[in-house]
């Protein structure tokens, strides 16, 4: 059985929402000995010093835990990571050398999935220009709508990882269309899932009511979403970015949007903060959030939940979930 000692590095904020009472007593039942480190104000010379001191089998860690260093702990077998993108906290060398890493998976895709479906359904029913109308304009409708149903509609999805699963299940009652273009859609999944690969992102984009963009952010991607693939969209389209913001020529991406013929969901941007002059503020066409449709505060412990499976499981010799290799890590925003 390998060693049970484990050094959790969160902060107080992490540790309160991450580690509610019942989730912590288990961790305290598995790991009698578990020791908690607040990495708040910590030098990396200072963590690694730490990090060194403890000499743990096992680091739990989160979103302020420091990149390791490059010479870890003698004893240090395994990082459970309780969040998603694993590039400031560990390198490619450090899973070369046999360090084993996972992280949370597909433990809060449903939560950002139920993300996109706010801004497909916002974006279909008009729903921004009708809080700006009614509550600035004192408007009402006055006929007809532009409001369109998700009901049997065309749907493309770029990208097809744990998110984009999610999100088809998520809309199956809708009974629509749905398309992917990823590479690694075969025809098992389209079996599976009951959709369809596109032959090109350009045929992707020009046969979609929604496109749901959840490409990962590599160099590859980079700038990938041009105006001339924004162009492609049908009038009256709806383009929903819950992925990565950089993933998108935001320029061209305004261009488009000031057009008004296109509707946009975005919770994703290239520079984050976004601007409070920004471009995109003030558009009718145009629905915005914060960069939120990860875990809301009440899913935390989804992420946990997992983190305490694959702590088992290592305890015992199983298999885990989410393993990050070298090669998913390349593919890792």
């Amino acid at each position: 059985m390998p060693d049970r000692s484990l050094l959790a590095v969160l902060t107080p904020y992490e540790a309160e929402h991450f580690l509610p009472a019942p989730l912590l007593a288990e961790l305290r039942a598995l790991f009698p000995g578990f020791r908690l480190l607040d990495p708040t104000g910590l030098s990396p010379a200072a963590f690694a010093e730490k990090l060194a001191a403890a000499d743990p089998t096992i680091l739990l860690a989160c979103w302020k835990t420091p990149l390791l260093p490059a010479v870890l702990p003698a004893r240090l077998r395994y990082v459970c990571y309780l969040t998603g993108s694993i590039k400031t906290l560990v390198t490619r060398a450090h899973l070369e050398q046999g360090l084993l890493l996972t992280n949370w998976g597909g433990a809060i895709s449903r939560v950002v999935a139920e993300c996109a479906l706010l801004h497909t359904l916002t974006c279909l029913r008009r729903a921004t220009q009708w809080t700006f109308a009614m509550h600035q304009k004192g408007a009402w409708k006055n006929g007809p709508t532009e409001a369109v149903s998700l009901f049997e509609r065309r749907i493309g999805i770029h990208g097809f990882g744990p998110v984009a699963r999610e999100f088809v299940r998520l809309i199956r009652p809708f009974n629509c269309a749905v398309t992917v273009f990823a590479p690694d859609v075969d025809a098992a999944h389209e079996r599976e899932f009951g959709l369809r690969r596109a032959s090109s992102l350009e045929a992707l984009f020009a046969g979609s009511d929604v496109l749901v963009e959840l490409a990962p952010l590599i160099p590859a991607t980079t700038g990938l979403i041009d105006e001339k693939l924004l162009r492609l969209l049908p009038p009256g389209a709806a383009f929903v970015n819950v992925g990565r913001g950089a993933v998108v020529d935001e320029a061209a991406l305004i261009r488009v949007a000031r057009e008004g013929q296109i509707q946009f969901g975005l919770d994703v941007y290239a520079h984050e903060p976004l601007a409070p002059d920004h471009a995109l503020r003030g558009l009718p066409n145009v629905f915005l959030t914060p960069h939120f449709a990860g875990p809301t505060l009440d899913r935390y412990p989804d992420a946990t939940a997992q983190a305490l499976r694959n702590l088992r499981a290592f305890t015992q010799g199983l298999p885990l979930e989410a393993i990050v290799t070298p090669e998913v890590y390349d593919r890792s925003t």
